[in-house]
């Protein structure tokens, strides 16, 4: 066994694991292993803030389907981060977060910068720990991967002391092996379920984000038809089901309890795959099902099924071969069972969305669709100038569409490029509103340094327009008149100059508004070899 210090050590286990990036902000504690590294496999992408190294991370997680590696700068660099650990905690983003610290043998000084880092980080990941013994780094690597890749994922952190990885390991760089969780429940469960769901008149299908993890939206989408089923998204923000099909629903709120109540209040059998139920902040404290609903939840994430509220049957297992099972089981009880009619085209048959208000938006959106290369993928950051996407670039195939999640702001821009470096093959563009932007608004830098070609819109409204409409509702839920939203909702004094910032930073851009601006904006985008922003202002 080759002796050697930590610090290279975990090098050859990032190479063996096949790990091609890091992502992070450097610091002090962090300089020895990042010194041991400069001629490693694995690139560091350098990133300006913590929050930017995380979100890149999350993109290239989500598209790549492999964990992304994040190093954090101790305690300050760690608390930067946790806005977007939570974000990969609530959306299962498989990362392994490195932490650095001073040293083991610091610990009783107290110094600056000295945290229980561990404690920090527990909250917002899967599994948090801290090598104190140099014979078990690479071991504790290699759990943290596993961990992070096993359904349900998540983010686990490593704190990594500097005295512990200036030692010698005699530890061998293995492959990390991950369990295989493709299970399929017993045969008289499918059954059960099917009993279930057949029982009723109206039926209803809840789906999240654990659909497209286990690769089942073909088997969703059968499941569908063979019930008749509308199919509604709850935590969904990949292509868990084509927005096309005419079983397609939409999208429960985020915000309200009685938005997701009047979706189900008719339904007296549901099926629920691959998601929690419900997500919004404010949420129904009593349940929004029918009294004698008969409710499915399939989940590899057991702790979601009956979190909040009772189901009548649970079944902890991968989505993908439990649905193809129930739709098997489905066929053969009720052979008859009407099928619904194919997935119209795009732009033609019930519409996914409405038309957006505003002209420079909706005709934008609209361009860039009819110009867009094939492959196309979007990263939606948008948030309330997000329905013209829906409209003229419906999701429709996995891989192609991720949105945010979790309610972090700022992971549009550093999102699409992560997903950019794990799909360099397909073109990728990501939309942000102008508030959400400016909280990451300097991983254009990291763009422009690391030549990382994904195209960025900025929807550009000088307001924090989601806080507009959240207040109205609070303002009818209290008996208020409506009135002047308050000062801090307003971004527009001074207007932030979103091309001349970017322009700063090493990308070029335009700035759109009016419709005639339209065309050139969007050809100048594609044609550009790079980076690319686009500063689209809209009412």
């Amino acid at each position: 066994m080759r002796a050697r210090p930590g610090k290279a050590a975990i090098f050859e286990q990032f190479a063996v694991d096949d790990i091609r990036y890091m992502f992070g902000n450097p610091g002090t504690v962090e300089q020895g292993f990042l010194d041991a590294g400069s001629g490693a496999a694995t690139d560091y992408i350098l990133a300006l803030h913590e929050s930017v190294a995380v979100g890149m991370a999350d993109g290239y997680a989500r598209a790549a389907r492999r964990p992304a590696l994040v190093q954090l700068h101790s305690g300050v660099g760690l608390g930067n981060g946790i806005g977007m650990l939570y974000q990969a905690m609530r959306g299962h983003t498989p990362l392994v977060v490195l932490v650095g610290e001073a040293g083991v043998r610091y610990d009783a000084m107290d110094a600056q910068m000295a945290a229980d880092l561990v404690g920090m980080a527990e909250p917002v990941t899967k599994y948090a720990t801290r090598v104190i013994d140099p014979s078990s780094v690479l071991r504790v690597l290699r759990r943290a991967t596993k961990i992070a890749m096993t359904p349900p994922c998540g983010p686990v952190m490593v704190v990594l002391p500097a005295d512990v990885l200036d030692q010698v390991t005699t530890e061998p760089a293995l492959p990390t092996p991950l369990p295989e969780t493709r299970t399929a429940p017993e045969p008289e469960l499918t059954a059960q379920a099917a009993r279930l769901l057949l029982g009723g008149s109206k039926p209803l299908i809840l789906m999240g984000d654990g659909v497209a993890a286990a690769g089942a939206q073909e088997q969703l989408r059968a499941v569908a038809e063979a019930l008749g089923a509308p199919v509604w998204g709850v935590n969904s923000s990949e292509v868990n089901f084509d927005t096309t099909h005419p079983l397609y629903g939409g999208q429960l709120g985020h915000m309200f309890g009685a938005d997701s109540a009047r979706v189900v209040a008719e339904a007296d059998r549901v099926l629920i795959v691959g998601t929690y139920v419900f997500p919004e902040v404010f949420s129904s404290l009593h349940s929004p099902f029918r009294d004698d609903a008969r409710i499915v939840h399939i989940d590899l994430d057991t702790y979601e099924i009956a979190k909040n509220f009772p189901v009548d049957l649970g079944i902890a297992a991968d989505p993908r071969p439990t649905l193809a099972g129930l739709r098997a089981e489905l066929e053969r009880r009720s052979p008859h069972l009407a099928v619904a009619a194919p997935p119209a085209p795009p732009g033609e048959g019930r519409p996914t969305a409405r038309a957006s208000r505003d002209p420079v938006l909706d005709g934008f959106v609209r361009h860039l669709a009819e110009r867009a290369p094939e492959g196309l993928v979007v990263f939606d950051e948008a948030l309330t100038a997000g329905a013209p996407l829906t409209r003229y670039l419906p999701p429709r195939t996995p891989g192609r569409f991720f949105q945010t999640r979790g309610g972090s702001l700022g992971v549009g821009i550093p999102g699409a490029m992560g997903v950019k470096l794990a799909r360099p093959e397909l073109p990728v563009v990501g939309f942000s509103g102008d508030g959400a932007s400016m909280y990451t608004f300097q991983a254009l830098w990291t763009a422009a340094r690391h030549g990382i070609d994904a195209k960025f819109v900025v929807c550009n409204n000088g307001r924090y327009r989601l806080l507009d409409h959240n207040i109205e509702q609070y303002w009818r839920q209290m008996g208020l008149p409506s009135h002047a939203a308050p000062r801090a909702f307003d971004l527009s004094r001074p207007a932030i100059r979103f091309t001349e910032l970017a322009g700063a930073l090493g990308v070029a851009g335009r700035r759109v508004e009016r419709t005639e601006h339209i065309e050139e904006a969007v050809a100048a985008m594609w044609a550009h070899p790079g980076p690319f922003l686009v500063d689209l202002v809209i009412d």
